[in-house]
């Protein structure tokens, strides 16, 4: 979910595992960029035009075939590749929306974002809510994904609610050495 940590987790196992992470989102807020739009439009266009994610996704999907071992932070990762570990990292929507909020406003972490800034903590629940809206749209249209925020497509749901960046990462990092070492064993 937006605002739930996931990037800095990512970043963290990335490190920890000695894994090369790949950050689909950034792809995404980059493409945006250079066709002059904010994350925000790039969405809405790619509710009726497919080359929005076909790109990125399809990126995906050669990644996992030429590498091993990698971290993809995507939203349709869980289904485009399907022989993966799924972790979904949730978060309440107020917190999250916060926590986005905070990075927004902080001049040097906004322009990698690239989202409109909103004013109130309102305004960043109604865009997030909105982006939520227009990816689940996108996903069953192109994917056949009733939703691609459903919790059941995923191995590790673990909710960072409340909780500490650290302590978060520690329960991840947890969770995926369990899982690992089972798939080995």
């Amino acid at each position: 979910m937006p605002g739930s940590g996931k990037s800095t987790i990512a970043e963290r196992l990335s490190h920890e595992l000695g894994m090369k992470r790949y950050y689909i989102g950034s792809m995404r807020r980059e493409i945006a960029r250079r066709r002059g739009m904010t994350l925000e439009e790039f969405n809405r266009l790619g509710e009726t035009d497919q080359s929005t994610d076909k790109e990125v996704d399809d990126y995906q999907v050669e990644l996992s075939k030429k590498e091993d071992n990698i971290i993809i932070e995507g939203r349709t990762s869980f289904f485009l590749i399907p022989e993966s570990l799924k972790l979904f990292i949730d978060v309440d929507m107020e917190e999250g929306a916060s926590r986005i909020l905070n990075e927004l406003r902080d001049s040097s972490k906004a322009a990698t974002r690239n989202e409109a800034i909103p004013n109130t903590l309102e305004e960043m629940k109604r865009s997030l809510r909105e982006r939520l809206e227009s990816d689940r749209k996108r996903y069953k249209k192109y994917y056949g994904i009733e939703d691609t925020y459903d919790k059941r497509h995923f191995d590790i749901v673990i909710n960072t609610t409340g909780k500490t960046p650290d302590k978060s990462f520690k329960e991840v990092l947890d969770a995926v050495k369990a899982s690992m070492s089972k798939r080995k064993s």
